[in-house]
């Protein structure tokens, strides 16, 4: 088949790209960056140089693919810390300029990178946005299929506490405990949306992914473990004192008050709820596995 994939070369993008030109597709990447045309082409697959915000772009680009794989990427908007962005607007834009795409190019099949969350309109705080994207993708015509993907927490989030537990010998977050919640690796994404779309697509359609059920306190004793800090610790603080920490840090304040209402339904299990309702088969990738990347990554820093 004829792939077209948005994402770059990401953390799911890359493993995606590299299955499905080993499973004998023809792969065009979709990246915002020039610099990145080497690599795409490394892995046999057509750099496609551009931006998601352009729809004249994306048409062109999509035009004659059998399946696209459509996602929005926090980073690819803009800075966290940047407190002019309205991410909402961005996301919205977005989904509109796929929307706009699809149907002067022509596709009829769509794989949509959303997010555990989607399913509500409130109570999720920032994931709001991806309840708000799939919604719009919904009002294309009814020939077009679409599988919605709805990964949870991925583990490589974990990265962004790094410089904490290095610094502070602790994760603070304003949930924890031994509740265990569903997370999910990449890797397993990738695996998971390669056999989608190898599969029939019908109408829409949506698909949960998860790889393993860890509890925070599980978290901090497992990395703790691989980077030999058993005393690790997942510390709990109130929402009102992480809001202020990262408010503080400059974190824009939308981003910062959705993610602490994120906790807020993380910690009352909230968040999970259809999750459960429709849980997957677990993907390969464990906490162990995840914890010995993470700590080859941690020891590098140290050298």
């Amino acid at each position: 088949m004829n792939i077209v994939i948005t994402g770059s070369l990401g953390n799911i993008g890359k493993p995606l790209t590299k299955l499905l030109i080993a499973n004998g597709h023809k792969v065009t990447v979709i990246s915002s960056k020039q610099e990145r045309v080497s690599a795409i082409e490394a892995l046999n697959a057509i750099p496609a140089i551009g931006s998601i915000q352009d729809a004249d772009f994306l048409t062109q680009t999509f035009r004659g693919a059998d399946i696209v794989y459509l996602m929005e990427a926090w980073e690819g908007i803009g800075s966290l810390f940047d407190k002019n962005i309205d991410f909402v607007a961005e996301f919205k834009n977005i989904a509109h300029n796929y929307v706009k795409a699809v149907q002067d190019s022509g596709v009829k099949k769509i794989v949509h990178l959303s997010s555990v969350g989607a399913h509500s309109e409130k109570g999720t705080g920032s994931l709001l946005v991806h309840h708000t994207v799939e919604n719009i993708l919904r009002k294309l015509p009814e020939d077009v299929s679409i599988k919605f993907m709805r990964p949870v927490g991925f583990f490589t989030n974990i990265y962004r506490w790094l410089p904490m537990i290095k610094a502070q010998g602790t994760i603070v977050q304003s949930y924890g405990g031994d509740q265990k919640e569903p997370w999910v690796s990449p890797d397993d994404i990738a695996s998971t949306v390669a056999k989608e779309m190898e599969k029939p697509f019908n109408g829409r359609t949506v698909h949960y992914l998860a790889s393993d059920e860890v509890s925070p306190n599980e978290i901090a004793r497992v990395l703790g473990k691989a980077i030999g800090n058993s005393d690790l610790e997942w510390k709990v603080i109130s929402s009102e004192e992480l809001l202020k920490q990262m408010l503080s840090a400059g974190i824009n304040e939308w981003i910062a008050t959705g993610l602490v209402a994120m906790q807020k339904a993380q910690a009352d299990g909230s968040l999970y709820d259809d999750f459960y309702l429709n849980k997957p088969e677990l993907g390969k990738v464990k906490l162990n596995d995840f914890a010995t990347e993470f700590a080859a990554e941690y020891n590098q820093q140290n050298n």
